[in-house]
């Protein structure tokens, strides 16, 4: 028989690959959407909370999730959306932070955000929608190369 301690340790393991769908180098934990793991009877409960209430992306998440726990051998497996508290950019890991740089995106700052190419401070605002609703358009006018950068929440 295993043990809720361990299933909840295979469990996050198992979690580690699921990866967001619009942010693929950054896993739900690095996102900080991944909230907890709980021992749940002979399964497990995973709680997550969306980036925002209106994320289109939490469907095929919870899918990943569900498939990654069963890949596991885990089950039964239950995945519950907290709102509350609200998801905040504060709750993405300096892991996650340094994945979106490297993937050309500038983290999420209360300051313009440096060019995640040249790491030049001279940026302006494009438009404040990029590519997802999470994001905005950037420049760099030192390099000329346009970025996106993850919004602060």
């Amino acid at each position: 028989m295993v043990s809720g301690a361990d299933r909840v340790t295979r469990a996050r393991a198992a979690l580690a690959t699921v990866t967001d769908p619009e942010l693929p180098p950054l896993t739900i934990a690095d996102l900080g959407i991944l909230r907890d793991v709980v021992a749940d009877g002979e399964g497990v409960e995973v709680l997550i909370t969306p980036t925002y209430s209106g994320c289109p992306a939490m469907v095929e998440i919870t899918a990943a999730i569900r498939a990654a726990l069963a890949e596991a051998g885990i089950a039964p497996a239950r995945v519950r959306t907290v709102l509350a508290p609200a998801w905040t950019t504060d709750w993405l890991s300096a892991e996650g932070r340094q994945k979106l740089s490297a993937a050309g995106i500038a983290p999420p700052t209360r300051q313009p955000p440096r060019c995640p190419r040249c790491a030049s401070p001279a940026t302006e605002l494009l438009s404040a929608f990029g590519a997802t609703a999470c994001k905005a358009l950037w420049r760099c006018t030192a390099c000329r190369e346009p970025f996106d950068a993850f919004k602060c929440h």
